[in-house]
């Protein structure tokens, strides 16, 4: 999924290009969701003011454990995003990269790793040649993911007494709840 500056006319360069399934399934792999097909990403690039400018989209297809109930739930995440991309010699240039003691690059290494100015969130560096969109894309898919998944949002999930999925039927358990530490006071009779 790469593209090369000298392919982004002025005009710009409008391209489709596929993430495989076995791409995608290792990008979300720990998350608890996985892939049902391969991702179509619709691409604009625009060259601006020594940068790139990328606003793609795509619709990622996805099956996970429901949250309350544990049945498979399919979800549907559109997706889309915008990005300004710097060149890292540029970036230089202005003083955006760090340099360690020695004077090296910070790779994320260290106390300054993952701390960024919040006015620059949405830039993302590349050599200046050529455009990597795979990692980008696998950053924004993980990024869609809700934290939770359920099949649907009335879902009354499994009953915890003895775990009848209440969306297929109610299962008659009392559900009345007593605290265990407070069960003894139950029993206390008042004299008046």
């Amino acid at each position: 999924m790469r593209v090369k500056i000298e392919e982004i006319r002025d005009a710009g360069l409008q391209t489709k290009k596929e993430m495989s399934l076995e791409l995608l399934g290792a990008a979300m792999e720990g998350s608890g969701f996985r892939p049902l097909e391969p991702l179509i990403v619709s691409a604009n690039l625009r060259k601006v003011s020594g940068g790139v400018l990328l606003e793609g989209k795509f619709t990622s297809r996805v099956v996970a454990e429901c949250k309350r109930c544990l049945t498979e739930s399919k979800l549907e995440l559109p997706v889309s995003f915008s990005l300004n991309l710097v060149p890292e010699s540029l970036a230089r240039g202005e003083g955006l990269l760090d340099k360690d003691k020695e004077g090296d690059d910070d790779k994320g290494h260290g106390e300054s790793g993952g701390s960024f100015a919040l006015e620059r969130a949405d830039e993302e560096l590349f050599d200046g040649k050529v455009i990597d969109l795979e990692p980008i894309v696998r950053e924004q898919v993980l990024l869609a993911l809700p934290m939770n998944a359920v099949c649907r949002e009335d879902c009354s999930g499994l009953c915890v007494k003895c775990g009848q999925n209440l969306n297929e039927k109610k299962c008659g358990c009392d559900m009345t709840f007593v605290d265990p530490r407070l069960a003894a006071l139950k029993n206390i009779k008042i004299q008046g």
